[in-house]
């Protein structure tokens, strides 16, 4: 008999366990509260700069495992594209120096030894500084784990984690922040590789699944907002959905893949992180120079990370609650200075659209940390995926693909059981 599994969510951790459940012979029913697939990582057509743009600029690394064995299942692994070798342009605005940090392609972060590798006027002692964040509790905070200061902090560590965490790094948890460095940093240069789905998410990450799912027989309901789980006795027993109600059959499982506000709405007895951070992304309508790096570290500016696409150059901003309410043609204006400081471009302010995430992510400090909930509830049918739960990783790709497989893999072993 085949099993059947309802996933409540078409973003990326939600699609993820569909897919991995599509996989695996079961009947798959996603409902999505909105219009669109994708969350937080998708693309859509923008009037202003007339060009498809993503609503947020996300970069993966080779070395994360679950969102290229994602991509890989859906065919997809190739529409993430990058530089042969884990090789970083960086520009500081504030002197005008510009460095590469070249990571290799090995398996051991062997760059550290090279003076001609690594971060401008910094040796091995400073890296060797960094040892106390690699195995730190969560529940400590990066400014006690290690020196917040020096020219490596501000020209490599400051923009890793600030990019990772989404808040000011020595607030941040150094648990989370150690988990980005032993996967990225001290797995060498094979891990450290820049990938951008350079035709947007929706085309790389979002719309292959979609349609994977519908040729293995899924059915996926936009528009279907779910309000209420009606328990049984000891599981989900049946999914309203306002004017509809789906009753549960034995054997059926849920992964409840939304927002931890919607999350703790649906199960009020949930803990859930609280408090949350915004990103502020810009796009521009924009050719980019021939020689411009397709990802350029911005360090001393406003701009943290210039990614150049055809006719498009973009940039993020993290940690950004400080921007959400500057007036947008200010905000665009000021964006567009330190892109022609950073790019070496000139021109008054082209086509532009600014894209601001109040609620981004969720707080990676360790006291928000400490509120992630495991995959697992006190229902033996319902699980849980997002970036928000507890995958040991902050707010990214990886954690939501990681967090979605997690769900799957536990709604496999129920059958098994």
């Amino acid at each position: 008999m085949q099993n059947t599994v309802h996933i409540i969510g078409a973003g990326i951790s939600g699609l993820s366990a569909a897919v991995r459940l599509a996989n695996a012979n079961f009947k798959v029913h996603v409902h999505e509260a909105t219009q669109q697939a994708g969350g937080r990582c998708r693309s859509y057509y923008d009037a202003a700069t007339n060009l498809t743009i993503d609503n947020g600029n996300h970069l993966l690394l080779s070395g994360n495992r679950h969102a290229l064995a994602y991509a890989r299942s859906i065919g997809t692994e190739a529409g993430l594209v990058g530089p042969k070798r884990a090789q970083f342009p960086f520009v500081d605005l504030g002197t005008g120096q510009r460095w590469q940090l070249d990571l290799g392609e090995g398996r051991l972060p062997l760059w550290v030894f090279d003076g001609a590798r690594r971060v401008p006027d910094t040796g091995l002692l400073d890296y060797l500084a960094l040892m106390p964040l690699i195995w730190a509790a969560p529940s400590k905070l990066v400014g006690d784990a290690i020196r917040c200061e020096g020219t490596l902090y501000q020209r490599l560590v400051q923009p890793l984690l600030l990019a990772a965490l989404n808040v000011d790094p020595p607030e941040g948890s150094a648990g989370l922040a150690g988990a980005v460095v032993r996967e990225t940093l001290l797995a060498g240069g094979q891990a450290c590789r820049p990938l951008i789905a350079r035709d947007g998410l929706s085309a790389v990450l979002i719309e292959p699944a979609i349609k994977l799912l519908q040729e293995k027989g899924a059915s996926i309901r936009f528009g279907h907002e779910l309000r209420e789980f009606a328990m049984s006795a000891d599981g989900v027993g049946q999914l309203k959905f306002g004017d509809d109600t789906v009753a549960l059959e034995p054997g059926d499982a849920v992964v409840m893949a939304v927002p931890p506000r919607a999350a703790s709405s649906l199960l009020p007895e949930l803990q859930t992180p609280s408090k949350f951070r915004a990103i502020v992304n810009a796009h521009f309508r924009f050719d980019p120079p021939k020689d411009m790096p397709p990802i350029l570290g911005v360090v001393g500016g406003l701009v943290e990370w210039l990614f150049a696409f055809p006719q498009r150059l973009s940039v993020t901003v993290s940690n950004a609650d400080r921007l959400v309410d500057m007036p947008r043609e200010e905000l665009a204006q000021a964006i567009w200075r330190d892109i022609c400081k950073a790019g070496g471009v000139r021109g008054e302010l082209p086509p532009w659209q600014i894209v601001r995430e109040r609620r981004a992510t969720f707080e990676a400090t360790p006291e928000q940390n400490a509120l992630r909930p495991g995959a697992s509830t006190n229902w033996k049918n319902l699980f849980l995926a997002g970036d928000w739960t507890n995958t040991g990783l902050p707010a990214t790709i990886e954690g939501s693909v990681r967090s979605g497989d997690r769900a799957a893999d536990l709604v496999l072993a129920m059958r098994r059981a």
